[in-house]
């Protein structure tokens, strides 16, 4: 099922609080700056995703990528 843009805006505290959910607690600083990126600016109005999993892997890559430039993995 596609995830309109409107959709992941609408969901994209919950992505984030699911990754919160399963990381260790030295990550929560990052969890905390990706609370505070409006997720208007990370997608397009016409984007869409194929499924939520993609969408769900969106966030989780931009997490990854925030936690190697923190420089802790």
């Amino acid at each position: 099922m596609k995830v309109e843009a409107i959709e992941f805006v609408m969901n994209y505290e919950t992505y984030v609080k699911q990754i919160e959910a399963v990381v260790r607690p030295e990550f929560k600083p990052i969890i905390q700056k990706m609370l505070e990126i409006d997720p208007h600016d990370l997608i397009r109005p016409e984007a869409y995703f194929d499924h939520e999993n993609h969408a769900e892997g969106f966030v989780w890559k931009m997490f990854v990528k925030k936690v190697k430039e923190e420089g802790l993995i």
